[in-house]
């Protein structure tokens, strides 16, 4: 029996132990993973383990039921809510059913109420995940899935072979809407490791793409197709800025994606183009960026603007080894740079190459690294000093052991210089986002949404990186400064507890007084007392 998980939500420790003993969890295939106190604190149980399901209260401190199912509601539509309320006002009813909660109870619940309502949302559970893995819908939907016409347009669009002038022809004929400011291509790559038993790659990919369909056609009015054993999406922007905000919702289709299907998908998001024409260049940076994945990891999106602003796409090269020599130059370590150069020369020592061809793949190397470094805004002059001074060292090497080793040094100090850089933009904001919280902790307004508008990245990439070079969530690392901040005003001042946690940022001395003994075990005053006490 498939097993979904509740988070339970009460102010009022008896109600919630009361409600954990009324049903029997287990049977009903339910488990549940915790239990809050209030909203904010149920906000935060969230982001650490996605419910299936929310059993909440109204009335609780600091946040109350319905405003945190709104909040709820925004970011994880499939959630199921449950609101259980002593409270019979309709203003509450009707702001839970706008809200689409599903089962609005009065207390006292039942054991048998209780009960009922679990077992038609299980049933409604059970048909959400039937849908997407029943292997036989999956088949009829592909089946039905777009026009032919339709899809080898995209496909045509992607590969930059719709001339502009045949562009308004094809979208009229084919039915086909794209008239948006702005565009941006996603790439869905799914890992073909660990995939449910009796799921094909190929199922498991009509699965994902039906998904993205539900989650991105209304809103981005969507265009997705399967292309080269991967999702290709085509989204529509209404404005630049909404950049991070599609790249936070492509984030959480990723994380959606696994818990549903089981999938690991990670999402490419290329450059926002504002011409049609130019979705080619876009797609190219989305397959650019889930090669990063290597770096970041899966199951989460990856816009190639923040992790390589000044990525752009090359011009293709004819030979794949010089292509994924560009690939290692920009991702890979040594071990992977150097079998690759090893590719490369594999490649000009074949029986047949000439010395006019070994001097043609020189030059041509050559302008294509230089280009390479043109796009990615790395000054190759001042580490080769010309094109020409690279050429001349490529066209003096007497042995493939000395053109071995020109091209491994030329690599090699691209590579170094890529690195430095990455290393210095991800520490350069991680920076400016700890001086923020340190100049600016009293401000109560504080959210990860105003740092990484400051800033300009999306809250997916930033809380990746951040925790990842401070060990801590950015809420976490806000939460001990203040805390840090606060244990020194009580030890050096005679300011009232709540004078103190309006200085640290808390507009409600009550949560403070609760997030501070959630931190120290014991309230602001009982700590001053006895460290106070301590000193003598």
């Amino acid at each position: 029996m498939q097993q979904y998980s509740v988070l339970l939500v009460d102010d009022e420790e008896d109600v919630i132990r009361v409600i954990m003993k009324k049903i029997d969890w287990e049977r009903m295939g339910f488990t549940v993973i915790g239990y809050a106190h209030n909203g904010v604190e149920a906000l935060e149980m969230v982001e650490e383990c996605v419910p299936d399901v929310v059993l909440t209260d109204i009335k609780m401190p600091y946040m109350d039921g319905l405003a945190m199912s709104r909040k709820l509601k925004e970011r994880y539509q499939n959630i199921k809510i449950i609101i259980f309320s002593g409270f019979d006002e309709f203003e509450y009813a009707k702001e839970a059913i706008d809200i689409e909660v599903e089962q609005y109870l009065l207390k006292p619940v039942n054991a048998e109420e209780l009960d009922k309502v679990f077992s038609r949302i299980r049933e409604t559970l059970d048909h959400e995940r039937d849908e997407q893995r029943n292997i036989d819908k999956l088949n009829q939907y592909y089946m039905e899935s777009l026009p032919l016409l339709q899809e080898s347009f995209y496909t045509s669009l992607i590969e930059g072979r719709v001339q502009p002038n045949e562009m308004e022809k094809y979208l009229e004929s084919y039915q086909i809407h794209l008239e948006a400011p702005f565009y941006v291509v996603t790439v869905l790559h799914i890992s073909r490791s660990q995939l449910p038993e009796g799921m094909s790659p190929f199922l498991m990919a009509v699965s994902v793409k039906k998904l993205a369909e539900e989650q991105l056609r209304e809103r981005y009015g969507s265009k997705i197709l399967m292309y080269l054993e991967e999702i290709v999406v085509i989204s529509q922007l209404s404005d630049a800025t909404e950049i991070t905000r599609y790249t936070d919702e492509m984030d959480s289709l990723c994380v959606y994606a696994k818990r549903i299907c089981g999938a690991k998908v990670t999402a490419g998001i290329g450059q926002i183009c504002s011409m049609r024409s130019d979705l080619h260049v876009s797609y190219q940076g989305a397959k650019n960026a889930v090669s990063y994945r290597a770096i970041y990891g899966n199951t989460r999106a990856i816009n190639i603007a923040e992790i390589d602003p000044g990525e752009s796409v090359e011009l293709s090269f004819e030979q794949d080894a010089v292509q994924g020599l560009l690939k290692e130059i920009r991702m890979g370590d040594r071990d992977t740079l150097k079998q690759q150069i090893k590719a490369c020369c594999g490649w000009f020592s074949r029986p047949g190459i000439s010395i006019q061809k070994y001097r043609i793949f020189i030059l041509e190397f050559a302008a294509e690294i230089f280009r390479f470094g043109s796009n990615n805004q790395i000054p190759m002059e001042t580490i080769f000093g010309s094109a020409e001074q690279l050429v001349d060292c490529g066209f003096q090497s007497e042995s493939p052991e000395e053109f071995w080793d020109w091209l491994s040094e030329a690599c090699g100090k691209i590579q170094d210089y890529i690195r430095q850089e990455r290393a210095n933009t991800t520490k350069s904001f991680v920076t400016k986002a700890i001086d923020y919280v340190q100049s600016s902790y009293g401000d109560k307004n504080i959210t990860i949404e105003t740092v990484c508008r400051i800033l300009g990245v999306s809250s997916a990439y930033f809380s990746t990186v951040f925790k990842k070079e401070t060990g801590k969530t950015f809420i976490g690392y806000l939460t001990d400064f203040r805390m840090e901040r606060a244990v020194e005003l009580l030890l050096t001042t005679d300011d009232k507890t709540y004078m103190i946690a309006e200085k640290v940022g808390y507009s409600d001395p009550n949560y403070f007084s609760y997030a501070f003994k959630k931190q120290y075990g014991v309230s602001p005053s009982k700590y001053r007392v006895e460290k106070l006490k301590e000193r003598g």
